[in-house]
């Protein structure tokens, strides 16, 4: 199972003069973007990391997803949510030879915390043996930063400045996450049910 970002958070939708004004950096010298590419590195980094997290994700791009067998053939949950729309499912088989499914063979379910693809009939196209299937489809709760949920822009913003004024601290990891960023996103988290009926 695989999951590919095929497209990237354009530099425009990341809150760069947010950040600025949330570390209470000064505007108006000739230097003034001097560090913009290093704040933004920090932007993207807690975006990424709040999507991990979460299973959210947050600025509205395109994914493609691949596996080699349903888990559920009567309806497969799609790996991150929201998703928006399926653009393309294609079965291809092990010497490489495809087959694009009409969309009128599968239905999207949306749904905030497990979007579903399901089939217009009994079941899913059934995967070639020693094949895989191939699903691209568009997620993200925005196209632009104003449009996200408050809390979760605040938290990228909190998490991002996290790692800005920790950048010099060897000890810590990107993967570090301060309490109150982990309270701003908590309600967001997909609980996936293990092997053995046990909850992550």
């Amino acid at each position: 199972m695989m999951l590919i970002e095929e497209t990237a958070v354009s530099q425009s939708a990341l809150p760069l003069d947010e950040f600025k004004s949330h570390l209470k950096m000064g505007t108006g010298f000739s230097d003034a973007d001097v560090q913009d590419p290093l704040l933004e590195s920090y932007l993207r980094a807690a975006v990424s990391a709040i999507e991990a997290r979460t299973g959210k994700i947050l600025i509205t791009r395109s994914f493609s997803w691949s596996l080699t067998r349903w888990w559920d053939a009567s309806g497969q949950a799609l790996p991150v949510a929201p998703v928006s729309d399926v653009i393309s499912l294609i079965l291809r088989n092990r010497i490489d030879e495809e087959e694009t499914i009409d969309s009128s063979h599968y239905v999207l379910e949306r749904d905030a915390q497990r979007p579903i693809l399901r089939p217009a009939g009994s079941a899913l196209p059934g995967v070639p043996p020693g094949g895989v299937v191939e699903l691209s489809f568009v997620a993200g709760y925005a196209s632009d930063w104003g449009g996200l949920p408050a809390d979760l822009g605040q938290a990228v913003i909190l998490l991002a400045a996290y790692y800005y004024e920790n950048r010099h601290d060897t000890g810590r990891g990107e993967t570090d996450m301060p309490f109150g960023v982990k309270s701003l996103i908590e309600r967001y988290r997909t609980v996936r049910l293990l092997s053995g009926g046990r909850l992550s």
